[in-house]
């Protein structure tokens, strides 16, 4: 109870001290490349379900189609904006959004793809 108080408000706050920070990033995005500005994947939440995690679009439409791993620095799926969205860490920031309506917390493992969660032991499922 007290750890998703402490989610939302923390979540709330950053989103609305970040939003023209946010602006300025969809903008960009927006003149980088065709597109929408988020890339949405479903990740695994807590007790297995499945919720779409948010984050800034740094690839090419459909890249995530052509494989899950990414090659380097200067991978070609990689937009001009997002090599940078990507190095500064950018690309997080829209999971406060996913922190606000409870997909995720602040505080806890990091959401993970289903096809990697299938491999988890039980042991590991409970964490």
């Amino acid at each position: 109870m007290l750890k998703r108080l402490v989610d939302l408000v923390f979540s709330f706050l950053g989103i609305v001290v970040l939003i023209p920070f946010f602006l300025l990033i969809a903008v960009l995005i927006i003149l980088d490349s065709r597109g929408g500005v988020f890339y949405k994947q479903v990740r695994v939440g807590i007790n297995g379900v499945d919720f779409k995690l948010f984050k800034f679009r740094s690839m090419r439409t459909d890249a995530d189609k052509k494989g899950l791993l990414t090659v380097g620095g200067r991978d070609s799926r990689i937009t001009r904006m997002g090599y940078y969205i990507r190095k500064y860490k950018i690309d997080e920031l829209p999971q406060l959004i996913n922190v606000f309506i409870g997909d995720m917390s602040l505080v806890g493992p990091r959401p993970e793809v289903r096809r990697y969660t299938d491999l988890y032991s039980e042991e590991q499922k409970r964490y």
